[in-house]
């Protein structure tokens, strides 16, 4: 494996740090600690494109076969030197070593990977055999597109068995919201059913992302059809809400056109999804 003399970074979130295919390690904002990263899209494909996304030269596509040998290599490799070895002390700042979990997650949407459910399977085999326990997550971040097949949900099972998460991308509850934001048009109810999907195999998180645009935040009837979807979704069924602002530079063209929205705005908005029962969690 690769060395840095560079410290990790909530800032960084550069793929390349290890020097390896499949796993990069993050400091995560959200989980609090270092995220160890599954790239399932090392060739930044991904069949949305979200105008915060923070990879380069992201194209539209699906993830490409995956070397499941190389995989699980690459990430027995890189945890023996998280637990055995000093990757921490010499690469994390102090007060921020410790592991938070393996994450599915990377230059594109994982769950387009074929293997996805193998390298499931990988994952959890790997966190028993380096005694990680359930303590360290084993956590999907996906923009639930594909929870209709039959082999997302199977690796969404595989998650919920062992004590994983999802957490599944809603940023708006509106066709052109979605078209504006994600580069798709989605049906809100289509996504709301996608969400029952997810929550019925494991737990789940939504995650939002939410922004000014053109130096205006979400209107009014942005929040409520937002707050729609996860009504129709079920909140009894949803673990809760993760909802963050920008903290690192958009790499896509319309960078020039997102702008941060303060601490208190995010928090009024996590208000009106608090009043549907929800838990949320803030991350400006």
């Amino acid at each position: 494996m690769a060395s840095t003399d560079r410290l990790l970074s909530i800032r960084n979130h550069d793929r390349d740090l290890a020097g390896l295919t499949y796993v990069y390690p993050v400091l995560s904002r959200r989980a609090g600690g270092v995220s160890v990263g599954i790239n399932l899209n090392p060739n930044n494909a991904c069949n949305w494109h979200c105008v915060y996304c923070q990879v380069p030269n992201l194209v539209r596509g699906r993830a490409p076969r995956i070397d499941l040998v190389q995989l699980e290599a690459e990430l027995a490799g890189f945890l023996h030197a998280l637990v055995h070895g000093d990757y921490l002390q010499q690469h994390v700042p102090e007060g921020l070593r410790s592991v938070r979990d393996i994450a599915f997650s990377g230059n594109g949407e994982p769950t387009s990977a074929v293997e996805f459910p193998a390298a499931v399977e990988v994952a959890v085999r790997l966190r028993e055999r380096f005694r990680l326990g359930r303590e360290v997550p084993l956590r999907l971040i996906t923009n639930g597109s594909l929870m209709g097949q039959t082999a997302v949900r199977e690796g969404v099972r595989l998650l919920g068995e062992a004590g994983g998460e999802v957490w599944f991308k809603l940023d708006a509850g509106t066709r052109a919201g979605t078209r504006r934001i994600n580069g798709v048009a989605l049906d809100p109810d289509a996504v709301a059913r996608r969400l029952q999907a997810s929550a019925a195999r494991c737990t789940t998180w939504v995650q939002t992302c939410m922004f000014r645009w053109d130096g205006a935040g979400p209107s009014e009837d942005d929040i409520r059809s937002y707050l729609g979807v996860l009504e129709a979704a079920g909140p009894d069924r949803l673990a809760g809400v993760l909802l963050y602002g920008i903290a690192r530079p958009s790499m896509q063209v319309e960078a020039a056109r997102l702008s941060p929205l303060s601490e208190a705005e995010l928090e009024a908005i996590a208000d009106e999804i608090r009043k549907k029962g929800l838990t949320v969690r803030v991350s400006p």
